[in-house]
């Protein structure tokens, strides 16, 4: 069962062409395209399915800076504040607000690190509270139970992963930008090694820059092109429960599972890295690379099945660009839910927080989240393709860093001041003999 999501009206008609082709209809897309918009950039974004879909409508929700990586706080940081500034400007409502993230833990080693990370969040300016045993149980007094700490980041929030992506796009039609769905790119035309125009299904949109928001797509993609970028999908399995009339956290995570409130009083449980790893081509091609990622992880990740052979986002095959792709056959990605998590997740959430005892399941539904070999994604222009910006890897950190990413994106497409610096993100470090330790978060 797909997770709800916002359904909003975009054209048919391609434009001939475009100062900036964005592929990818997901938050990442929607926001750059969003972001070059407002600076008087004609822009036109292709989705081969329906906005926000895949894992933008798939995730948690959770817009947080508490527990970043190092790379990745400075574009958490900005996003937070990129969040409430675009519901101002545009009137659009994505469901963003400032909940304050509740951690609670009985774990003396995680919350030890909590305390490193909290000491150094203070050298980048982002407030976060370490919680007492006392504490932690006043303000997770809804579990019943004692807990030797927590931490609560106050200052961040949630989205709703249904409302978010279609708010910004429809934002961005208001700016004049084109947007099309059910429309697949299929390829990159050049002249002279720079891009040159974006193939689709619909016709050609020709263009000097394009930018590939193509989430679990981004590898199977640039593989049409010559380009390697080492990509693993994991599926992630997350169910929604009918709203409770008890007064519970808006947002809060344990080692044993996770719950989020949504705008109209559902909640959505998951564990919290709990994914099943599916064997494809592409995997068992990158799987040296991840090593370190999945040997980081192991305690969570568990085998998969052929629930990535069928999606065929993980192919290893060239496709022609005059007759369907992989993308067209598979319009959105619909992977089946692991019911054995699903059953597990929801029996956690009840012994977690007991009112959730008499809530219904309303949906249960699984993503893939796309990833790179050090978790920290991949955002920039390639040297081996003028005007091609890579903008994937996200992680299952893309829906909270979402504004901040476009923006970041939009600069590199301009030629703009960077919001951020872009160093940590360069795609060029995956082809170095080392790239970086793991991300922690």
């Amino acid at each position: 069962m797909s997770p709800p999501l916002h359904a909003i009206n975009t054209s048919s008609t391609l434009p001939a062409s475009a100062d900036v082709v964005v592929i990818g209809g997901g938050i990442i897309g929607v926001f750059t395209a969003y972001y070059l918009a407002k600076r008087g950039v004609s822009v036109a974004l292709v989705e081969k399915g329906r906005i926000g879909a895949e894992q933008s409508s798939r995730n948690w929700g959770w817009c947080r800076q508490q527990n970043r990586d190092a790379r990745e706080l400075p574009l958490a940081s900005k996003s937070l504040d990129l969040w409430e500034q675009f519901a101002a400007e545009s009137g659009e409502d994505t469901g963003f607000h400032r909940c304050g993230l509740l951690y609670l833990s009985n774990d003396e080693a995680e919350i030890s690190r909590w305390a490193s990370w909290r000491d150094f969040a203070k050298t980048a300016g982002v407030t976060t509270y370490m919680l007492s045993g006392r504490e932690a149980a006043e303000r997770g007094q809804a579990t019943g139970r004692a807990w030797k700490g927590g931490v609560f980041s106050p200052t961040d929030g949630t989205a709703d992963p249904a409302k978010a992506a279609p708010a910004v796009a429809a934002a961005l039609i208001k700016l004049g930008g084109s947007v099309h769905q059910n429309c697949a790119a299929r390829g990159i035309e050049t002249e002279g090694g720079r891009v040159s125009g974006v193939i689709t299904e619909a016709g050609v949109i020709k263009t000097r820059t394009a930018v590939l928001a193509g989430g679990a797509w981004a590898s199977s993609f640039c593989r049409q092109l010559g380009i390697r970028f080492p990509q693993a999908s994991i599926r992630q399995s997350i169910l929604s429960v009918s709203p409770v009339e008890h007064r519970l956290p808006a947002a809060v995570v344990s080692a044993s599972v996770s719950a989020t409130r949504r705008n109209d009083g559902r909640y959505a449980l998951a564990i919290s890295g709990r994914a099943r790893v599916d064997v494809t081509p592409q995997l068992m091609r990158f799987a040296p690379q991840f090593v370190p990622m999945f040997a980081k992880r192991w305690r969570s990740l568990r085998p998969g099945g052929l629930e990535g052979m069928r999606g065929g986002h993980e192919t290893l095959k060239r496709w022609r660009l005059d007759a369907p792709t992989p993308m067209e056959r598979v319009r959105i990605l619909d992977p089946k839910p692991d019911l054995p998590t699903i059953r597990e997740t929801h029996r956690r959430a009840v012994e977690l927080l007991p009112q959730l005892r008499d809530a219904k399941i309303t949906h249960a539904w699984a993503g893939y989240i796309d990833s790179t070999p050090d978790g920290v994604p991949g955002i920039g222009e390639l040297p081996s393709m003028p005007g091609f910006i890579l903008a994937a890897g996200f992680s299952g950190h893309g829906f909270g860093i979402g504004p901040g990413a476009g923006h970041l994106i939009a600069d590199l497409a301009t030629g703009a001041e960077p919001i951020v610096d872009p160093i940590p993100y360069r795609p060029e470090r995956f082809s170095d003999s080392a790239w970086g330790k793991v991300a922690d978060f």
